[in-house]
């Protein structure tokens, strides 16, 4: 069984698996047990896990490393979910009210939340998870409902839904590696946990999270999720113009990347010229790494833009821009992201247990330990959160 207090979160990405174990202190405070990175060469595409076994081979030795590092079998995880596949589809919910006081009870809203995912999908998509923006109890909304007095109960929410294989490689791919699963996170809902504050989803707000090969973006407003969206786009496509551009190799070119990237220079800069001495001596002037790099940061935001269109808020969130994952670590990104979006702009550093560097490639799995604090980590106790936790566990294997 596992310990008690016990928070595992897991970030699958396209070029890094994190696992971050903490442990609730007497006070209820977090503290960080073990942080174990191990880098993906094959097995996944886009946040999307295409070769199972790989994936599971690379779990066993994380699983292995924690039990050195902690002397604590890791057994259950919360576990990050990405890619392009992920999409989500505003609806609705209808009930009456069931007792005869006409009190709003816990099984009522969860009713009217079912009845929100009573709606047609194709056979291979399938429900994620369901995110309440209003209950409205006989024509008045509310964001809590529970013992309020009325005869009808609606919910407005946002379901977000994924691809079924995919979804089923991923779980395949932890089960397999003597894992159990607690809960799967969508990863742009997880980094929001670890890098937004309350007010900012108040005001509202997007957070941006540019990993290697997705860009993940989550809209809040009024409090709760407005918008959640993954771009086949990251900074692994920065790598890849420069290795073109500079006729060189990939590994060169993220070394270029990352010791000469900027998204903007000055004029000083432009005249820079730079040598880096590899098997075949490359040469070349800054002006032009920084314009392959502006074009495709460029490109990111533009799409970024076309999706808050979509919903109405282009250049209209009071809160701005978080932008957080390993694409927050360009220089110059918030200036460029200001001059694109036409917004406020920051860079999201996650709240994360104590002694843990505030590392935005860590937000995603920061946020997935913060959410299984949420729910009490690994101490469950009996009743309706204990039925919650063994439906989601065996909605894993529904087609």
């Amino acid at each position: 069984m596992p310990k008690a207090n016990l928070i595992t979160g897991l970030d699958i990405g396209t070029s890094e698996i994190k696992a971050l174990v903490a442990k609730q202190n007497s006070k209820g405070n977090l503290e960080t047990l073990c942080l174990v990175r191990k880098p993906v060469v094959r097995g996944m595409r886009r946040g999307v896990v295409i070769e199972p076994a790989e994936i599971s081979r690379i779990l066993e030795e994380i699983s292995q490393e924690i039990e050195e590092k902690t002397a604590e079998r890791v057994d259950s995880l919360y576990v990050s979910i990405g890619g392009s596949h992920i999409f989500c589809v505003p609806s609705q919910g209808t009930v009456a009210v069931s007792r005869a006081d006409k009190r709003i009870s816990e099984d009522d809203i969860e009713r009217v939340i079912e009845a929100a995912q009573t709606f047609s999908l194709p056979s291979n998509k399938k429900i994620l998870n369901t995110f309440p923006r209003n209950f409205i109890v006989d024509g008045e909304k509310i964001k809590e409902p529970l013992d309020l007095e009325g005869v009808r109960l609606e919910v407005e929410a946002l379901i977000v839904c994924g691809f079924s294989p995919y979804y089923k490689n991923l779980t395949k791919a932890v089960l397999d590696a003597g894992f159990s699963i607690l809960d799967i996170i969508p990863s742009p809902i997880a980094a929001a946990a670890s890098c937004l504050t309350p007010r900012q989803k108040e005001l509202g707000v997007l957070l941006l999270d540019i990993g290697a090969g997705t860009t993940n973006l989550a809209v809040y407003e009024e409090g709760g999720l407005l918008h959640l969206a993954i771009l086949p786009m990251g900074s692994a496509n920065i790598t890849n113009d420069i290795a073109i551009g500079l006729k060189t190799d990939i590994d060169t070119a993220e070394k270029i990347k990352k010791n000469f990237g900027t998204c903007i220079l000055s004029k000083e800069e432009r005249r820079e010229k730079i040598k880096i001495q590899t098997p075949e001596p490359i040469s070349f002037n800054r002006n032009f790494l920084t314009r392959i790099i502006e074009a495709r940061v460029s490109e990111i935001f533009t799409e970024v833009n076309k999706e808050l269109k979509k919903i109405g808020k282009q250049e209209k969130l009071p809160a701005g821009v978080v932008i957080t994952g390993g694409g927050a670590k360009l220089p110059k990104i918030v200036q460029l992201a200001k001059k694109r979006m036409k917004l406020p702009c920051k860079i999201g550093r996650p709240k994360i247990p104590s002694n843990l560097e505030k590392d935005p490639t860590l937000s995603v799995v920061c946020g997935l330990v913060l959410e299984g604090a949420k729910e009490g980590g690994e101490e469950i106790s009996f009743g309706k959160e204990v039925l919650s936790k063994i439906k989601k566990f065996f909605k894993m294997f529904i087609p």
